[in-house]
């Protein structure tokens, strides 16, 4: 191995554990603690080294989110892919959405909630970004129904999925009632 090999190994390293001790930091202890400072101290680099990968926080937020719509997108095509019958697939898909985003707080708002600097629904918008959306589009686009177009329904489920996800987090909706919300709105969306 060469020298510059060894040196852009040793660089992705380091940015895998900028990223895996920010996204560590924040399911900890929230977003608002992580700062370079404490990640730097987590990490034993200086703040230096941070900024040489990453311009600050926000940049790190979208790295987080890029690895997370990755989690959800490979969670999302796991769980359809064990489900027989499209109903079966749209419970799956949104059953695995729900509990990423239950199991994966820091990269979920890392994805929707907080400004990593990422653009959706865009030519530029990453790759990472356009595959999660997809492995929703993949399901939910053979329940649309007929005339439906599938790109919009998917985005109406999934703001239905991510107003299930942020309210039941945030306590607003009673938590015995989530299979009976999630059961609904398949019931009422999708077209089995």
């Amino acid at each position: 191995m060469s020298v510059q090999d060894r040196k852009q190994r040793e660089r992705a390293d380091r940015e895998r554990l900028i990223v895996a001790t920010a996204r560590e930091l924040a399911e900890q202890q929230g977003w608002d603690a992580v700062t370079t400072r404490r990640l730097a101290e987590r990490i034993e680099y200086s703040q230096p080294v941070l900024y040489s990968h990453f311009r600050g926080k926000r940049e790190i937020i979208g790295a987080v989110a890029l690895d997370g719509a990755t989690e959800l997108a490979a969670a999302v095509r796991a769980a359809t892919a064990a489900a027989n019958g499209p109903r079966e697939r749209v419970v799956a898909l949104a059953r695995a959405y729900l509990d990423f985003a239950a199991g994966n707080q820091a990269a979920y708002d890392a994805l929707f909630q907080l400004d990593g600097g990422l653009t959706f629904a865009n030519d530029d918008t990453p790759e990472p970004l356009k595959d999660a959306f997809a492995a929703l589009l993949e399901t939910l686009g053979e329940v649309a129904g007929d005339g439906v177009d599938p790109g919009p329904f998917t985005e109406l489920f999934w703001a239905s999925l991510h107003g299930l996800a942020t309210l039941t987090r945030a306590g607003r909706l009673p938590p015995e009632y989530a299979e009976p919300r999630l059961e609904l709105l398949v019931d009422r969306l999708a077209v089995v």
